[in-house]
């Protein structure tokens, strides 16, 4: 009677944890999902220059800001440093198992794609889109309270990885090596790593009530400016001839390299709320630089939008396994 009660218990329990997790995805989605929904028209109906101008927008001002505003709102413990580490363990992850999966396709199949398709696999497996739909998703489904774990990912891990090993790759398989001074300067004057510093330094500045009020103001109306923009972007990608090859580069980034890492995760003492803000940054598709490295090194630019669309389509599939799981 008594192991009855305690499984009838266990099982109340369970199925109450699955309706808080589904009902978190539905507001999840009902928010998130609208404001691309929302974007996705608008970018059908307005001039291309608006998305534009959006993005430059949020580079410069928006994005820089909801930096300092969330980092005063963060829980910073002695291991954040992890976030970073595991971004680039995820970049690396992610481009050995897609190179892997070239060589075996040429071993398999007896074909080898180009090396411009080559490189856009490699990047769509290894780069995620952990900034404009990452941090929306880890504020939405974990919080602000460890919400400095995914600015720690991103700006010193995805970013730097981007920038870094993701040029480098383009330039080793394809062309336009005269950007190489544009892409150095793009990080050393990107807002976002600025704002990441100066969001560090201000943390315990006091400011007014009403200051600090309107600051996270503007902060959450960026993150909803963000998603619009994402559903503008989209509505521009018409291309998905590269679905086929893309499915090997989406299955690698957003199922085998979450799965792989995120169980190392307790190995190294990070669990709970923590564990899923890194779970979550590592299962983002495929990011939009993507594409720009891609056009500045003459890539297979049409793979890099069919990654880019199906990724944030399968997103709302794989979202709920790793919510479960972790």
């Amino acid at each position: 009677m008594h192991w009855t009660k305690v499984n009838v218990t266990g099982s109340i329990l369970h199925l109450w944890f699955l309706g808080a997790i589904l009902t978190n995805l539905l507001e999840l989605y009902v928010k998130l999902g609208g404001l691309v929904l929302v974007g996705f028209i608008l970018g059908r109906k307005l001039p291309v220059t608006v998305p534009t101008r959006l993005g430059l927008f949020l580079f410069w001002v928006g994005v820089p800001i909801s930096i300092v505003s969330f980092l005063r709102q963060s829980s910073l413990s002695g291991q954040i440093w992890i976030a970073p580490a595991f971004a680039y363990l995820a970049i690396l992850l992610g481009a050995f198992l897609a190179w892997l999966g070239i060589k075996a396709q040429a071993y398999f199949k007896n074909t080898v794609p180009q090396p411009p398709t080559q490189a856009s696999l490699i990047l769509a497996a290894m780069l995620g889109n952990t900034g404009y739909l990452g941090f929306p998703i880890t504020l939405a489904m974990v919080g602000k309270e460890h919400f400095a774990w995914a600015l720690f990912y991103d700006l010193l891990g995805s970013f730097p990885g981007t920038y870094g090993l993701g040029v480098l790759l383009a330039a080793r398989f394809g062309g336009g090596v005269q950007n190489h001074w544009q892409i150095t300067r793009a990080i050393l004057i990107n807002p976002a790593l600025w704002g990441f510093g100066f969001g560090l330094l201000f943390r315990q500045v006091t400011i007014p009530t009403v200051a600090e009020f309107w600051l996270e103001k503007f902060a959450w109306s960026s993150v909803a400016l963000s998603l619009l923009l994402i559903g503008m972007r989209l509505a521009l990608l018409k291309s998905w001839r590269s679905l086929p090859q893309v499915g090997m580069s989406l299955g690698i980034k957003m199922l085998l390299v979450p799965l792989i890492l995120g169980s190392m995760l307790p190995l190294f003492g990070i669990t709970g709320a923590i564990a899923k803000v890194i779970v979550l940054q590592m299962a983002m598709p495929p990011a939009f630089a993507t594409l720009v490295i891609a056009e500045a090194f003459n890539l297979d630019r049409d793979l890099a939008v069919t990654a880019l669309a199906s990724g944030a389509i399968l997103l709302l599939v794989t979202l709920p396994v790793w919510l479960w799981l972790f």
